[in-house]
């Protein structure tokens, strides 16, 4: 699955830390939302374009589309980096939120990249951690997989309407 795929752990680091740093204020902004911004911004980019943004591995989880990458290693490596921190507060659950420290570099990322980002923020940071995995679960990638199985970048061609970003010719 996605062998032709390749992880651009940079870019990764940049989407992330640009998903941050435009939703570090909302209120509702958690690592849960952070994950499905990410995962609509690759998915999305990867229906426009035929190849991702960063590449990143996303697998089903009962709350959506999460990437193992970031909690294996990249947020340690940008809070190292000093670009980001984590607050984690407590409710009824702990709960991970995240703040941008400074500008991120958005050298590695292209205008049309950017402009998809800025696309799915605009879209879906709105929403809280329980209505953005409930949206996430009617995304064709996620409804095909099983359980801990790799999301495959191929099925965002076969969305359902309401999710497909891409303009398709009637044959």
């Amino acid at each position: 699955m996605n062998e032709d795929i390749i992880f651009d752990k940079e870019k990764f680091k940049v989407l992330i830390h640009y998903i941050i740093s435009k939703c570090d204020s909302k209120d509702d902004f958690g690592k849960t939302v952070l994950y499905k911004l990410a995962y609509f911004s690759d998915f999305n980019y990867y229906e426009l374009y035929e190849k991702p943004i960063s590449g990143a591995k996303y697998v089903r989880k009962t709350h959506g589309p999460i990437p193992p990458i970031f909690d294996e290693e990249i947020k340690a490596e940008l809070i190292n980096e000093h670009k980001i921190k984590e607050i984690k507060e407590y409710s009824h659950y702990p709960r991970y939120k995240y703040k941008s420290l400074k500008n991120p570099n958005l050298e590695l990322l292209s205008e049309n990249e950017i402009f998809t980002i800025d696309n799915v923020i605009n879209m879906l940071s709105h929403m809280n951690a329980t209505q953005i995995s409930k949206y996430s679960h009617g995304d064709l990638p996620w409804r095909i997989a099983k359980n801990d199985e790799e999301l495959d970048y191929e099925y965002v061609f076969y969305r359902e309407p309401e999710y497909s970003v891409r303009k398709y010719e009637d044959k």
